[in-house]
């Protein structure tokens, strides 16, 4: 099996091992493309007439592994950044309706946090603010206006229920991990062999691009991870299963 040529035309399935604790952390089984590219640099002693090279050194292994993915979750918005997973959020909305019959009380459908509300006009979104006090879900106008007159009100609120918040600091930092992949090579005798690679310790960059579009192909995720070695000098495998 050495020596055959094979070539390769399938994505690896990759599972994310934490480096620390050895618990599977993510199981990314939807990615488009993984890359992985080793790196080093070779230096030289030089001598002699016309500066030739004598000597080569080669150092500072290392490389990286590069996946990019259209399908999403929170689980791999936490491995890119570090974040920790909330259960609660503070959003604002926005909602129109209208002033009751007295000209001063609206009546909103939640309860907003206190000193979040904030009441326009209808025709003058986000411009002159009608001052107002609130208590509970009863907003009341300081300054009254006709019965069944539209309004605009943004006020903020606090979600506790089927929600899942990634808060990235700027002290979150990813974990280091060891990554398993899962692949396929198909030789030129048109048999196909299991692949796997083995990263033994990574650090995804910090980087992330989330882009939101109403038109061309969705949106992707690159995630790009830096290979390092571990504490036995490993930094990649490259495995070939002959069945």
């Amino acid at each position: 099996m050495t020596n055959q040529n094979m070539a390769n035309r399938e994505v690896c399935d990759l599972i994310f091992v934490d480096y620390a604790t050895k618990k599977p952390f993510l199981n990314l089984d939807f990615a488009n493309v993984t890359t992985t590219e080793l790196t080093g640099e070779s230096v030289f002693a030089y001598g002699g007439k016309g500066h030739p090279k004598r000597v080569q050194y080669s150092g500072e292994r290392g490389g990286t592994l590069t996946i990019e993915t259209q399908l999403q979750s929170v689980k791999l918005w936490q491995l890119i950044t570090g974040g920790e997973i909330e259960d609660c959020a503070k959003i604002i909305t926005r909602t129109e309706t209208v002033v009751e019959n007295d000209g001063s009380t609206i009546i909103l459908e939640e309860t907003p946090l206190p000193e979040t509300v904030f009441v326009y006009p209808a025709d003058d979104d986000c411009g002159n603010e009608l001052k107002c006090n609130s208590a509970g879900q009863t907003v009341t106008l300081k300054t009254p206006l006709s019965g069944g007159e539209k309004v605009i009100v943004y006020y903020m609120k606090e979600i506790k229920e089927s929600i899942q918040r990634i808060n990235i600091k700027s002290t979150s930092f990813p974990k280091n991990f060891t990554v398993y992949g899962d692949t396929i090579m198909k030789t030129e005798n048109d048999e196909i062999i299991p692949y796997r690679i083995v990263a033994a310790k990574c650090a995804p960059q910090t980087t992330m691009n989330l882009s939101f579009t109403n038109n061309g192909e969705p949106g992707a995720v690159t995630i790009t991870c830096d290979l390092m070695a571990d504490d036995e000098d490993n930094i990649l495998d490259l495995i070939l299963i002959d069945d």
